[in-house]
């Protein structure tokens, strides 16, 4: 039996669905906007962050289906397989280059680089203070001395203002490191090379499709240097990429990496060189390359999105600051957000407090690099018997004096990162990121007593 409505009746009874309808759709979203009036979940209050960061790396059918093609073709050494060579093509496509090399791992691509190019004791490499130990190291392994150049403070990238001054004649090469995935400041880093003829290395292992004036990183150098480890954008687990347009290099690259042979279809022909090693990258990797590829840009794509969001909401909060962009910036990777944190807008609470309360929000969140240049595992090199041998110990007493870095050093107290896993979230995950601090932010006094 139908039951007749009036037309006011079915009027107030349209308007209720309507509102409860609106009420079931949009919780989150007033949630996320109303956040910091809630107690923080560090002073027992219920955390902000509700959403998820998808596990990683994503991954469906597409990889199963290439790691049993090449489990079931029997070839997985690069040498022979058509994986990885696809792999490198597409690659060097995707990014503009001329070539591209697969190898081991982007410490690998660095160090064959640099050992293609003959760098050894005596030399010095320039390379910023604030990057991960993987770009000291490669300099140290050739037994040449890194020299450390400040941090701009704003963007966390290297001082290219620095580098001029950094420059001796025992200079071989500058390492400009794109951190976090967003370009350093390359057009002032190019004119000071080209000044004094030094070539650049590009360590581009966090910024896969990261762009300076529409050009990808990796590619406006003498080389670039990329990282398909884990957490990396773009990852088969661990490996990596050498870029470069010069056909030269790169045929020195690959006898480096490939125990000094150079020929691509075998490995017992004479080789060339002084050196060499085996830092070859296997089919299975290659494959799962290139099935990872296939959702690379659209990543990269929403990554830029969500990153633009967040920091215009982030740019609301006194005390929060994002790392700036240089004009040449078209794109980051955005492989990590970085943000500094001024604790003198949050009623002195320090910034490893504020981390704790934010990940108590469900925030994933990380101090970052520490003072690379203070480190005992950097400044024990003053003391190495093999440096002391090759250059004296008042140079290496000299080289610890001339790696002071003061902005680093404020920057590191400073700095906050969240990972690029976040930013594949949604809309409402930034907005709750951004609820969550402050919240904090409100409650700071009582934070720091607790």
């Amino acid at each position: 039996m139908q039951t007749k409505l009036s037309r006011r009746s079915f009027i107030e009874r349209a308007v209720t669905i309507s509102a409860g309808l609106a009420f079931v759709n949009i919780p989150t979203i007033v949630s996320a906007r109303n956040a910091d009036q809630l107690k923080p979940a560090i002073l027992g209050g219920t955390k902000t962050f509700t959403g998820k960061a998808p596990g990683w790396p994503i991954i469906d059918t597409t990889e199963e289906k290439a790691l049993l093609k090449v489990l079931r073709s029997k070839v997985w050494n690069r040498v022979a397989g058509k994986e990885v060579k696809s792999f490198e093509e597409q690659y060097a496509a995707q990014l503009g280059v001329k070539h591209s090399l697969g190898v081991s791992s982007g410490t690998s691509a660095l160090y064959i680089i640099l050992g293609a190019n003959g760098l050894g004791p005596g030399q010095e490499v320039i390379l910023p203070v604030y990057t991960f130990i993987a770009t000291y190291n490669v300099i140290v392994l050739n037994y040449a001395l890194p020299v450390f150049v400040d941090t701009d403070i704003e963007s966390f990238q290297i001082d290219a203002n620095k580098i001029e001054a950094a420059i001796t004649p025992q200079t071989k090469l500058i390492m400009p490191v794109h951190i976090g995935g967003t370009p350093c400041d390359l057009d002032k880093t190019l004119e000071v090379a080209n000044k004094h003829n030094l070539p650049v290395l590009e360590d581009a292992c966090q910024a896969h499709m990261a762009e300076w004036k529409g050009r990808k990183v990796g590619t406006l150098g003498m080389a670039g240097a990329f990282s398909f480890q884990a957490s990396k954008n773009l990852n088969c687990g661990d490996g990596g990429a050498i870029t470069t347009n010069s056909d030269n290099l790169i045929e020195a690259c690959y006898r480096f990496h490939n125990q000094g042979r150079g020929s691509r279809s075998g490995l017992y022909n004479p080789g060339s060189g002084i050196r060499g090693t085996n830092m070859r990258l296997t089919e299975f990797q290659g494959a799962i390359l290139l099935a990872q590829m296939t959702r690379l840009a659209e990543q990269t794509e929403k990554r830029s999105v969500n990153a633009d969001y967040l920091t215009k909401l982030l740019n609301e909060i006194p005390g929060i600051i994002p790392a700036k962009q240089y004009p040449g910036t078209t794109k980051s990777a955005y492989h990590l957000y970085m943000f500094r944190y001024d604790e003198n807008h949050f009623s002195g609470l320090g910034r490893d407090q504020f981390i704790k309360a934010l990940s108590a929000e469900g925030v994933s969140c990380a101090s970052g690099y520490a003072a690379m240049n203070k480190d005992k595992y950097v400044r024990d090199l003053a003391e190495n018997e093999h440096y002391i041998k090759m250059y004296g110990k008042l140079r290496m007493r000299e080289w610890l004096e001339r790696n002071e870095c003061p902005q680093n050093e404020k920057l590191t107290g400073q700095a906050v990162w969240l990972t690029q896993t976040t930013l594949l979230g949604s809309r409402n995950d930034m907005e709750q990121i951004a609820a969550a601090i402050r919240k904090i932010q409100k409650y700071a006094a009582e934070i720091k007593t607790k």
